[in-house]
């Protein structure tokens, strides 16, 4: 994954209005920071980030910051939004060396269709994203899986996952990501067939269940 270049500027006004008024002229206040050199607040163009975070690598972009014609190698992260409009408040970008793994979020995609959803099974994915370590060269766009073979009663756990060169995950490999389960209303009938004979049965008799008790009794 090469670096995408992006236009940074330091900030020298802080404080929440300035911040504002960034906002408002279509700028992203942002802090860079990592591997032991100072903090740098900054403002990077909104649409430009917008555009990176809506590519395929989303937030897992290399990004090189050009601040004032320094370059810094970074990854976004803690990109604050606005709680009602699609503003991004505020980024953190970290920096990074292309050498050394890092911790990334990727998204798990499922391909193909399950043999026992064919045999009227249900799947339900219950993991969606993964964390892996990898360079940040390496760092994948998703990981996919193909769960053609799983029939009802099977799980795809994280063990189960192909990962690419290079990426490694630190999640525990028992951990389910999708399983395929006998739908609900299957599970139900057998309860619903029996109580549906007790039912016949007492009104054959005309008796509860309980009248040859009572009549012991007396």
């Amino acid at each position: 994954m090469a670096a995408v270049t992006l236009k940074a500027n330091v900030r020298t006004k802080l404080g929440s209005a300035n911040a504002r008024r960034d906002r408002k002229e279509g700028l992203v206040p942002a802090v860079v920071y990592g591997h032991g050199k100072d903090v740098i607040p900054v403002t990077v163009d909104a649409l430009e980030f917008n555009r990176i975070l809506s590519s395929e690598s989303g937030d897992n972009t290399l990004i090189s910051l050009d601040i004032d014609g320094k370059t810094d190698t970074a990854l976004a992260r803690q990109i604050n939004r606005h709680p009602v409009r699609p503003v991004i408040t505020h980024v953190d970008f970290i920096r990074v060396n292309v050498n050394e793994e890092v911790e990334a979020e990727v998204p798990v995609h499922l391909e193909g269709e399950a043999e026992g959803v064919k045999d009227g099974g249900q799947l339900d994915q219950l993991l969606f994203n993964i964390t892996v370590k990898a360079k940040p060269a390496d760092i994948p766009t998703g990981l996919t899986q193909d769960i053609s073979a799983l029939k009802i009663g099977d799980q795809l756990t994280v063990g189960g996952i192909d990962l690419p060169a290079g990426v490694i995950t630190e999640v525990d490999s028992e951990t389910v990501i999708a399983v395929v389960n006998v739908p609900k209303a299957v599970e139900e009938e057998p309860q619903a067939e029996g109580e549906a004979a007790e039912g016949d049965a007492t009104a054959s008799t005309g008796e509860s269940p309980d009248s040859g008790d009572s009549k012991e009794k007396e």
